[in-house]
């Protein structure tokens, strides 16, 4: 029999069944669903990370004192260390080729105060060149300025979770807010950055210069972290070199190990990725097992079927049709069973993919070889299981089939 005509024959048994269709189908409809919307909100993810990292600035590479870890998530300084001072960022800018600017820069949660209200925030120090490297940009007012950094000016600008909690809708750009026991002039709000690749919130933020928060906020004489712009992202991992060597020199380290640590963008960008496709995979795989589940499926209804058809498998026999047009029948059968299931799939999964993005809940990315991956499987998952039961049928005698009546 030609292929054609098993396809029409086929479908015409699939449509006077079309309870039994339905339900044999549903496992592959939710296995496939599953892997579509998986795959699509861990690509959502992956692009919301990479993004975050991007925000933090361009060609950046961060310097940290001391040693750091990840801890849940959460990157962590092991111990205090005070060895990092701001003369060590302009060593860096003056004796490494590779650099374009560094900006030292320390942080400090803080209470702040503007008349009866109060909240504690995250008040960053920097240097005005810290705007250029970290991508810092201004919705209203403006930046700080090298004099008035140098000259330990009380001025501040505010994230907008910052000016939420303490002003509401108010504008608070000439207004005076209280950091501790300072009084500081708002002269800028930030662009809302969202948050960054470890969570926390990058507009819950109050930055002055790093001189006026040093002397008058935390009375110390370190820094925490230098922000280093590379020339270019080509030479990242030069420069990471040159600020590594500079600064053990800057410390004296000689044998000892280094007392900081340098994070390369594209060493976090890549490592990120890497921790994304793994998530990925191991999402798609566990949906994958529904896909499974659900050419069990088929296989319980193809047995079925081959009971309840035995007298007209015996019919065809007997007028002449083979063993491989009987094996075939089914076996197209059990594929277009599972294509049409995996084709509703798709079209459950891109849908909620959709709803869910829309919703607000996760934004999603819909990855279509995941989708083209899944369908294919789908079909080879419905060809396996169907074998059985194909060849099942086919092993029927005409004789045997016929008195099954």
């Amino acid at each position: 029999m030609k292929l054609s005509k098993n396809i029409v024959l086929s479908c015409e048994i699939m449509a006077a069944n079309k309870l039994r269709t339905l339900l044999s189908m549903l496992g592959i409809v939710v296995g496939v669903g599953a892997v579509v919307l998986m795959v699509s909100a861990s690509k959502g993810a992956e692009k919301r990370i990479l993004d975050r990292i991007r925000d933090m600035g361009t060609n950046l590479i961060i310097v940290n004192a001391g040693q750091t870890r990840i801890f849940a998530g959460r990157q962590r300084q092991m111990a205090t260390v005070t060895t990092l001072v701001p003369d060590d960022a302009k060593a860096v800018v003056k004796n490494c080729p590779s650099v374009r600017l560094a900006a030292p820069s320390n942080s400090k949660k803080l209470a702040v105060r503007f008349e009866s209200e109060n909240a504690n925030t995250n008040v960053v120090g920097i240097t005005a060149d810290g705007f250029r490297v970290r991508n810092i940009e201004i919705s209203a007012g403006r930046f700080f300025d090298p004099e008035e950094s140098r000259g330990r000016r009380r001025v501040a600008i505010l994230g907008p979770t910052v000016v939420k909690n303490l002003f509401g809708d108010f504008h608070p750009v000439g207004l005076s807010i209280r950091i501790g026991r300072v009084p500081f002039e708002i002269i800028g709000v930030t662009i809302p950055k969202g948050t960054d690749a470890n969570g926390a919130d990058q507009d819950d933020i109050i930055i002055v210069p790093l001189e006026t928060a040093m002397r008058r906020l935390f009375n110390i004489n370190h820094i925490d972290t230098i922000y280093v712009q590379a020339e270019n992202a080509n030479v990242l991992g030069l420069a990471e070199s040159e600020i590594r060597e500079i600064l053990r020199q800057q410390h004296r380290l000689r044998a000892k190990p280094d007392d900081f640590t340098i994070q390369n963008q594209a060493t976090l960008l890549e490592t990120e990725r890497e921790t994304s496709h793994a998530i990925t995979l191991l999402v798609g795989s566990v949906a994958g097992i529904s896909l499974l589940v659900g050419g069990v499926g088929i296989l319980a209804v193809m047995l079925i079927s081959v009971r309840e058809r035995t007298n007209e498998i015996g019919l065809r026999r007997a007028i002449g049709a083979q063993r491989r047009d009987i094996r075939n029948q089914f076996l197209i059968e059990s594929a277009l069973l599972a294509g049409a299931g995996g084709v509703i799939g798709i079209a459950v999964g891109i849908g909620s993919a959709f709803a869910v993005s829309s919703l607000g809940y996760w934004q999603t990315i819909i990855s279509w070889p995941a989708a083209g991956a899944a369908f294919a499987f789908s079909v080879t998952v419905g060809i396996i299981f169907g074998i059985y039961p194909a060849m099942r049928a086919a092993q029927l005698e005409p004789i045997e089939a016929l008195r099954s009546e």
